[in-house]
């Protein structure tokens, strides 16, 4: 499995590069081995976590409890747990986002 992208047995892992402060919210591809997301969100007060989350949360469908911040709360580099969805729901909702 790709190394940005790991399952779990109640949903997946995902390995995120957060770009703050972006013209807008959305998901350019893979930097590395994480997905990168771009969001209008300043990375000050936490402003950037939280943005991040409701965005996941609302991109593959799921509720945002569902979605939580597991490593890297002050850095670029995140890890975050989606619950309720497995890596083929994550490559079929990104598409073409991520070849």
């Amino acid at each position: 499995m790709e190394n940005w992208l790991t399952e779990t047995a109640t949903g997946v892992r995902l390995q995120i590069r957060v770009q703050p402060r972006a013209s807008k919210n959305e998901i350019t591809g893979l930097q590395g081995n994480a997905l990168k997301v771009r969001l209008t969100a300043p990375p000050v007060e936490n402003a950037a976590n939280k943005a991040l989350l409701a965005f996941l949360a609302k991109t593959f469908g799921v509720p945002k409890r569902a979605v939580r911040l597991i490593g890297g709360k002050h850095g670029r580099s995140k890890r975050v747990l989606i619950e309720g969805i497995s890596g083929a729901d994550v490559r079929r909702w990104l598409g073409n986002t991520i070849t």
